[in-house]
């Protein structure tokens, strides 16, 4: 599972290496997206939601498309920009998406993300991965996740 905020440079930096793991582990690796948003990103949140729209209304590749544009473009996470991503993304429905973000929709399915973490005990930064149930904290070399995956596959046999 993969905490993360769209506006946190350090996630932005780990997305090779996530992209690397699921090259090198393509049946064994699945990753779960979960927003946690941090409170002094003052984009994050909303970014948070218009992805979770974009979920909501294009699956998971649309979702995986608008991902990548959030975090190639870090510094523009404003809500026109936010908007034009998703014009950019196709296929959505340009009222519904204003709508959800107006209304907040997904806000509880986002805090339900960070009251998961925050209900377990753990205190985390982004990125944070849970890899069965241990955790790798921040934008880790392969390597690390490497031997934590490896670790995980062996203990499953």
């Amino acid at each position: 599972q993969q905490f993360s905020d769209f506006q946190c440079p350090f996630c932005s930096r780990v997305e090779p290496t996530v992209n690397q793991i699921l090259e090198q582990y393509p049946t064994q690796v699945k990753v779960v997206w979960r927003n946690f948003p941090l409170p002094f990103h003052e984009n994050a949140m909303p970014a948070a939601e218009a992805a979770q729209e974009v979920l909501a209304q294009g699956g998971p590749t649309k979702f995986w498309a608008y991902h990548g544009l959030l975090f190639g473009n870090q510094q523009t996470l404003d809500r026109a920009h936010l908007e034009q991503f998703a014009q950019q993304v196709g296929g959505i429905d340009m009222n519904r998406f204003r709508q959800a973000l107006d209304n907040h929709t997904h806000r509880a399915e986002i805090q339900a993300d960070i009251d998961a973490v925050n209900n377990a005990g753990a205190q985390i930064g982004t990125p944070s991965f849970f890899i069965n149930g241990r955790l790798v904290q921040g934008a880790q070399p392969f390597e690390q996740f490497k031997t934590a995956i490896d670790r995980a596959i062996a203990e499953a046999h």
